[in-house]
């Protein structure tokens, strides 16, 4: 029997994990904070028990007296949970002529019921017309689209407004936004979607305020800050759900120093309402908020690093059910990633990798599942949930279909939190199966335990599901979305390392499968052979690993039919119809439109744009149209893929709109050719090795997240420095000089000294790559071939 397939009824390579990291960075401090945005324009202003809702903390094989402790907690919110119940109403599925949500319906199924675009004339489709959103950045939202508007959420926190059958701006929006916030975005400041209710339209910026707008001019009615501490890394880049008379944010920061929480804010006044956390704080500061936290509390060690925070932040995924009345949060990674570190003797550490179920009129804990307990891999549960009804073992049952980073594919009951169905849909090695009953997984330390060596886990870290959206259309019962079947190497650094506030507290160096097996050969001896030997390296070796686009059967975990995707980064976000199609974007520009039958092409359309966001459907006066966001970036945001349409043609963020007998789209002209790395200055007086060698460690403790130092990333390659800039270096890392273009300040973390060898260390590389690239020139070869550096965009 497949243990995965349970149910109650019976140059050195560099990764970013919602980042990007290098093994030459392995100094004594192993953690890289992100840089620089760049703006194509500015920031300018303008329970898993088997049964019963009220469930205790998730049992843990390592912890003794939970069941005791989740006694008061039961009591205390019996009544919260029958007013949640009480307030019932139906879930629509599938969105119609209107896309009200993010995800089109209220369970964000990313199906739509129109059919006026279908298999017989999709051929016909062509651009309806498009609009340029200003930046040059991560586009990771789709559109809402309300009484004839489409509004937009884009980079930071912008909101865009257009007629929606002919691309008339009427208004957009820039918020005031906190450059120097940026250090502790580790993903791109993407922004994955508004809210749109009551004639508001509600979106939170990158700093971490609320702004709910007048949805017909997009004036200000008010702006909430919901940060908790702004002495810590706290950010936000997901999308609000209003739920009732509250507006519910998350926020991200887990991999800095962050404790997660979730925050509910009164629709029309803004003002704060309540705030539920993650994790427990420092026992020694008094008394948990809440009788769950205080049950949490014993899945951790007394001797936590609660001066980094733990981790958990709810970046993304929730939702709030209009059957049950409740908001479905899921919660993110733990940080440090390394549990041995973060709780040196244990535990399940609730509630990180979670899925919790709150009462929205006071944000009380009704149920909760922990889907990864003790979190040691960034395997949040932040990826995006889809609310349905299916019939389970012959019963019609209301579900969350969830695929987290983890690798399985869960089917939960959404009033109880019981887990009817959990499928891999991906190679998993961190997990043996599940415990019948309770159904949390049994882990496999001795093949993903990286405490006293490297271990190949997988899946890896960009997961085997995140952000991307996925459909589910109720007509074929079958779950659309990109997988990931890919793992990584990861180890990290010797002994405690101390707390550093607002940067990389994480620890932790990967190497993704596609690339361990070249990369192996960089690492030192003994390593080396430590990762040759793992049974996992063999894996590694005959699969490294590829992304599809897959039809999946929830119930069974089973693949109905799936399609390569152009490389592994390229997981784009899927809509479903009921007249039968897919359709979905690719980072090479395409916009495919497939067969929900058989995966079958029947029309794919160049756009010279990579995308990665969802598309929607909408109708307007009879007119069918599908629009979607276009734009590269995410996590690993400064690493352009060579495939990506970004790299021949650059990164304008576009808004595209298609209907029938539409008009063929313009593409973006093509970059031009590359050139040789100018000549650098001469080094400082007094430089030597040692100098060179000591910024080198400092650039990757600190800048390479977002400088990766390639051919046309995101950010600047500053191995291709004017002499303009090397005369302002320390000026723009110590002072902030391009703060307003997103490049933030370090003078808190760097002197400078510091600065200086960084500037040494760059000097070196610059003239080590014009002295490369003018001999691969001589010899009629291209300057930037293929190298082992990589990164991921999540």
């Amino acid at each position: 029997m497949n243990p995965f397939a349970l149910s109650l009824s019976k140059g050195p390579a560099r990764r970013s994990t919602d980042e990007g990291f290098d093994k030459r960075s392995l100094n004594g401090e192993g953690q890289y904070p992100p840089c620089s945005p760049l703006f194509r324009g500015g920031a300018g202003g303008g329970g898993h028990l088997a049964q019963g809702i009220h469930h205790p903390p998730t049992p843990s094989s390592e912890e003794e007296g939970e069941k005791n402790a989740t006694s008061v907690r039961n009591l205390a919110i019996l009544a919260t949970a029958s007013l949640a119940l009480a307030a019932a109403a139906p879930l629509t599925q599938g969105a119609g002529g209107q896309w009200p949500a993010p995800g089109g319906d209220a369970g964000k199924t990313h199906w739509s019921t129109l059919t006026g675009i279908n298999p017989a004339n999709v051929a016909r489709l062509g651009l309806a017309w498009e609009a340029d959103l200003g930046t040059a950045r991560g586009q990771e939202a789709s559109p809402v689209m309300v009484d004839g508007v489409l509004y937009v959420a884009g980079n930071a926190g912008r909101a865009y407004a257009y007629d929606a059958a002919s691309g008339r701006e009427l208004w957009r929006f820039e918020p005031e936004v906190d450059m120097q916030r940026n250090r502790t975005a580790c993903c791109d400041m993407v922004n994955r979607g508004l809210a749109v209710s009551n004639g508001r339209v509600f979106i939170a910026a990158l700093d971490g305020w609320m702004y709910a707008l007048d949805a017909k001019t997009g004036a200000v009615v008010w702006k909430t800050d919901f940060i908790e501490d702004r002495k810590r890394g706290d950010n936000s880049t997901g999308a609000p759900e209003v739920a009732g008379d509250v507006v519910v944010i998350g926020m991200g920061g887990a991999e800095y120093d962050v404790r997660g929480y979730v925050t509910a804010l009164d629709v029309k006044t803004g003002a704060i309402r309540w705030r539920w956390h993650v994790v427990p704080h420092d026992p020694a500061l008094g008394p948990q908020e809440t009788p769950e936290l205080e049950a949490a509390l014993k899945t951790w060690d007394p001797k936590s690093r609660w001066d980094v925070g733990g981790g958990g932040a709810p970046w993304d995924a929730i939702n709030f059910d209009p059957e049950t009345g409740y908001v479905l949060v899921g919660t993110g990674n733990g940080g440090p990633y390394a549990r041995s570190k973060r709780s040196p003797s244990g535990g399940d550490n609730l509630y990180l990798g979670s899925l919790v179920a709150l009462d929205p009129k006071t944000g009380r804990m009704v149920w909760h599942y922990q889907e990864t307990p003790g979190d040691n891999w960034d395997f949040t549960s932040t990826q995006p949930m889809i609310l349905t009804h299916m019939a389970v073992d012959g019963q019609d049952r209301g579900v969350i279909l969830h695929a987290p980073k983890n690798g399985f594919l869960y089917v939960i009951d959404r009033k109880t939190g019981q887990v009817l169905r959990a499928n891999a849909i991906a190679r998993v090695n961190w997990a043996k199966g599940f415990e019948p009953g309770t159904m949390r997984p049994i882990l496999n330390p001795e093949a993903s335990d990286y405490t006293d060596g490297p271990k190949i886990v997988f899946p890896s870290t960009v997961g085997a599901r995140n952000w991307f959206p996925a459909a589910y259309s109720p007509q074929t019962g079958l779950y659309y979305g990109s997988v990931a079947d890919i793992g990584n190497l990861i180890f990290m650094t010797p002994g405690a390392k101390p707390y550093r506030a607002r940067a990389l507290n994480n620890d932790a160096a990967l190497i993704f499968t596609p690339d361990v097996a070249a990369a192996v050969e960089t690492l030192p001896p003994p390593m080396a052979q430590a990762v040759k030997a793992l049974p996992a390296f063999a894996d590694a070796k005959a699969n490294p690993g590829k992304s599809q686009l897959r039809a999946i059967d929830p119930l069974t975990g089973k693949t109905v039919w799936a399609v390569d995707s152009e490389g592994w980064q390229d997981r784009g976000g899927v809509l479903a119809t009921a007249s039968g199609l897919i359709v979905q974007g690719t980072l090479s520009g395409k916009l495919v439109v497939r067969d929900a039958r058989d995966g079958k092409v029947l029309k794919s359309i160049e756009t010279g744009s990579p995308i990665m966001a969802a598309p929607i459907t909408y109708t307007v006066e009879g007119v069918q149209y599908i629009a979607v966001q276009a734009g590269w970036g995410g996590g690993g945001w400064a690493f352009t893929p060579r495939y990506s349409a970004a790299y021949a043609r650059g990164n304008q963020n576009r808004l595209l709109v298609f209907r029938l007998d539409g008009r063929k789209v313009p593409l973006p002209p093509l970059l031009p050719p590359l050139e040789v790395a100018p000549p650098p200055p001469a080094q400082a007086a007094g430089v030597t090795a040692e100098t060179i060698a000591r910024g080198q460690g400092l650039f990757f403790a600190n800048c390479a997240i977002c400088h990766a130092n390639i051919h046309r990333s995101m950010a600047p390659d500053l191995r291709r420095m004017q002499p303009a800039t090397h005369e302002a270096f320390k000026q723009i890392v110590l002072e902030g000089a391009l703060l307003p273009a997103g490049m933030p300040r370090w003078d808190d973390v760097l002197k400078p000294g510091d600065a200086d060898a960084i500037h040494a260390y760059l000097i070196d590389l610059q003239g080590k790559t014009r002295a490369d690239e003018l001999a691969k020139q001589k010899a009629g070869k291209p300057i930037d071939g293929p190298s082992l550096t990589i990164l991921s965009n999540y």
